[in-house]
C-alpha cells in the first residue's frame, strides 16, 4: 500500500489509502458491546391474521413487531412514538431483569407513567444475559391487541451453547380475539360479570385460519379466507439440517401444546437458561415462557409437515393454529397430505406436571440456590367478588394499580399515593377447602405492596384453589419482572409447610421468569431480593391480571439515584416536569 502510494504522488492518492485505512479499521469486529438502536411508531391498522378484519397495534406496520436481534452486553436503544391517537401505552421488556434501569422496565403504575398519544418515549437498557426473551404492551389489555415482538440474545463473538445447530427461527404462539379489548374489559368490570370467552383463532407467527363460513352475519368484506394476511406461517428447512426453533407463547387465555408432525424436539433452554436436554412431542407452553427446541430435518424430503398448536387445560371451542413445516425445494404454500395433528387431550393434566418436573438446569450452568429461606410468602388463588364485581385475589386481596407508579411515590416519598398497609403473607392455612368454592366469597381491593429486604432470599409458594363454578380450578402462568427464580418444585393438592419443603429440588433446579401453577396444585420458587427496584408478579393470562391477580414487589430502592424525567407525569407527580 505505501509503495502505490509512493508511485501515485497525489493528494487524491493519498485521500484514497487514507480512507482505505479508515475502512479497514472501521471494519474489524469489535470485543465491546455495541448499541443497537430502533425506531419504532405504534399504531392501529386494519389486519386479517386470522383472515377476519379487525383493528389491530403494530409497530412499523407489522405484528408482531420487529424481532431485536442482540448480543449479550449490548445497549439496547427503543425510540417508541405512541401514534395510538386515543390511548397511553407502555412497552415492557419481558425477561430482560434490568438490572441498573427498573425505571424502563415498562410497566405502567409499577415502573413508569404512560405513554400519552402523540408523544414519543425512549427505553434504554442492557441485555445482560443470552438467551429467549419477549416484548410486549403492558398498559391495559393492548398485548392482546397485537402489540408484541422476540427478543434474542446470542452469545459474545467466540463463545458457544451446550448444543449445536446449522439455523436460528424463533416464532410466538398467540391466541386472538375479534372483540376488542375495549368490549371485553367492560365485561369484566360489569354487574353482572361478562366473561371473556374462548379465542376465536390461535395464531402462529401472527397468522391463523378463522372459519369465515361459521357464521351467516360474516360478510365477504370482513372476513376473507383467500387474504394474503392469513396465509399460513411458513418455516422452510433443508433437509438434513439441525434448527434452533425459539418458541415464546404470549396468549392473552389460553395453554398451548405445540407439535411439529413426525419431528421430535429437543428442549436446551427455557427463559434464558440452558436445560438439561430432554426429548418432547408436544411441547406444552404457558403464557410467557420461552423455550429453545433442536429439530433435525430427517424426515421424508418430498413432502411438508403440519405445525400445530392446541389449546389444553381448558375445554376450548377454538380450533387448533396451524403452520407449514416446509422441505426444501417443496413449495412452501403446498398442504401437507395428511390430517394436522389432533394432539393432546385437553384435560389430561400429569404429561404437563411431568415436563414441568423435567425441567432441570444443565449440568454445567447449574447455579444451586441459596439453601434456606429468610422469608416465606404463600399466595393463595382465588376467584372472589368485591361488592358484586368478579375479581381474582391472592390470600383474599385483588390487586389495583395506583395512579402515581409506585417507583415514582416510593423515591419521591409520595407515601399517600398507596395503601402502606402490608397485604398478608400467607392465608388461613388450616381451614380453607381449597377443593371447594368458597363460602366467604367477599375479597378486599388494594394497591399495597411486599417490601422486601434487600439480598434476603425469599421463598413464593402459589397455591391453587376451587374457583367460584363447581369442580373447577385453572392453570396460570406467573411472571416475575426484575428477576429470575428457581423453581423449587410442584405439588398435588395444599401445600404443607412443614413436610414439602423436605422435597425441594436444591441441587439442579431451573432458573424461570415464568411458570405454570397447576390445577389443585402449588408451585415453590425461590428468589434472591437483589435487584433494587419495585417489581411485578402477576398471572400473566390478560384478564386475570386485569381482574387483580397480581402483587408488588420493591427491594432496595434507596439503592437508587434519581429517577429520569421521562417516566413521570401522572398521579401525584403531574407538575414534575416531564420533557
Amino acid at each position: 500500500m505505501v509503495e502505490a502510494f509512493s508511485q501515485c504522488g497525489s493528494s487524491l492518492a493519498l485521500k484514497l489509502v487514507l480512507l482505505s485505512l479508515f475502512v479497514f479499521v472501521t471494519s474489524v469486529p469489535s470485543v465491546e458491546a455495541r448499541i443497537r438502536r430502533y425506531r419504532w411508531e405504534v399504531k392501529y391498522e386494519y389486519g386479517s391474521p386470522d383472515c377476519y378484519k379487525k383493528l389491530v397495534i403494530t409497530i412499523n406496520g407489522r405484528s408482531p413487531g420487529p424481532t431485536i436481534l442482540a448480543q449479550q452486553g449490548d445497549t439496547i436503544v427503543v425510540e417508541l412514538k405512541n401514534s395510538l391517537l386515543t390511548e397511553n401505552v407502555a412497552i415492557h421488556w419481558h425477561g430482560i431483569r434490568q438490572i441498573g434501569t427498573p425505571w424502563f422496565d415498562g410497566t405502567e403504575g409499577v415502573t413508569q407513567c404512560p405513554i400519552l398519544p402523540g408523544d414519543t418515549f425512549t427505553y434504554k437498557f442492557v441485555v445482560d444475559r443470552p438467551g429467549t426473551y419477549l416484548y410486549h404492551a403492558h398498559y391495559g389489555m393492548q398485548r392482546q391487541a397485537g402489540l408484541y415482538g422476540s427478543i434474542r440474545v446470542a452469545l459474545p463473538d467466540g463463545e458457544s451453547e451446550p448444543f449445536s445447530y446449522d439455523y436460528d427461527r424463533n416464532i410466538i404462539l398467540n391466541d386472538w380475539y375479534h372483540k376488542s379489548t375495549y368490549e371485553q374489559v367492560v365485561g369484566l368490570s360489569s354487574k353482572p360479570f361478562v366473561w371473556v370467552g374462548e379465542p376465536q383463532s390461535l395464531l402462529i407467527q401472527g397468522r391463523g385460519k378463522f372459519d369465515c363460513t361459521s357464521s351467516p352475519s360474516i360478510g365477504d368484506v370482513l372476513c376473507n379466507a383467500s387474504s394474503p394476511d392469513c396465509s399460513p406461517y411458513t418455516m422452510t428447512v433443508v433437509p438434513g439440517k439441525t434448527y434452533r426453533l425459539r418458541i415464546g407463547s404470549l396468549t392473552a387465555l389460553a395453554a398451548l401444546s405445540f407439535e411439529i408432525e413426525g419431528h421430535n424436539m429437543t428442549v436446551v433452554e427455557a427463559d434464558g437458561h440452558n436445560v438439561e436436554p430432554f426429548v418432547v412431542k408436544n411441547l406444552f407452553i404457558y403464557s410467557g415462557e420461552t423455550y429453545s427446541v433442536l429439530i433435525k430435518a430427517d424426515q421424508n424430503p418430498s413432502r411438508n409437515y403440519w405445525m400445530s398448536s392446541k389449546v389444553v387445560s381448558r375445554n376450548s371451542t377454538t380450533p387448533n393454529g396451524l403452520a407449514i413445516f416446509n422441505y426444501y425445494p417443496n413449495h412452501p404454500r403446498r398442504n401437507p397430505p395428511t390430517v394436522p395433528p389432533a394432539g393432546p387431550l385437553w384435560n389430561d393434566l400429569a404429561p404437563r406436571v411431568a415436563q414441568s418436573n423435567a425441567i432441570k438446569s444443565h449440568r454445567g450452568y447449574a447455579l444451586p440456590p441459596p439453601l434456606k429461606p429468610d422469608r416465606v410468602i404463600v399466595l393463595l388463588n382465588t376467584q372472589n367478588e368485591i361488592n358484586g364485581y368478579r375479581r381474582w385475589s391472592l390470600n383474599n386481596v385483588s390487586f389495583n394499580f395506583p395512579h402515581t407508579p409506585y417507583l415514582i411515590a416510593l423515591k419521591e416519598n409520595l407515601l399517600h399515593s398507596f395503601d402502606q398497609t402490608p397485604p398478608p403473607d400467607s392465608y388461613d392455612v388450616a381451614n380453607y377447602d381449597i377443593y371447594s368454592v368458597a363460602k366467604n366469597t367477599n375479597a378486599t381491593a388494594s394497591n399495597s405492596i411486599y417490601r422486601l429486604q434487600f439480598n434476603t432470599t425469599v421463598d413464593i409458594v402459589l397455591q391453587n384453589a376451587n374457583t367460584m363454578t363447581l369442580n373447577n380450578s385453572e392453570t396460570h402462568p406467573w411472571h416475575l419482572h426484575g428477576h429470575d427464580f428457581w423453581v423449587l418444585g410442584y405439588g398435588t393438592g395444599k401445600f404443607d409447610v412443614n413436610s414439602d419443603p423436605k422435597k425441594y429440588n436444591l441441587v439442579n433446579p431451573i432458573m424461570k421468569n415464568t411458570v405454570p401453577l397447576h390445577p389443585y396444585g402449588w408451585t415453590a420458587l425461590r428468589i434472591r431480593a437483589d435487584n433494587p427496584g419495585v417489581w411485578a408478579f402477576h398471572c400473566h393470562i390478560e384478564s386475570h391480571f386485569y381482574m387483580g391477580m397480581g402483587v408488588v414487589f420493591e427491594e432496595g430502592i434507596e439503592r437508587l439515584g434519581r429517577l429520569p424525567s421521562s417516566v413521570m407525569g401522572c398521579g401525584a407527580t403531574k407538575a414534575f416536569r416531564r420533557p
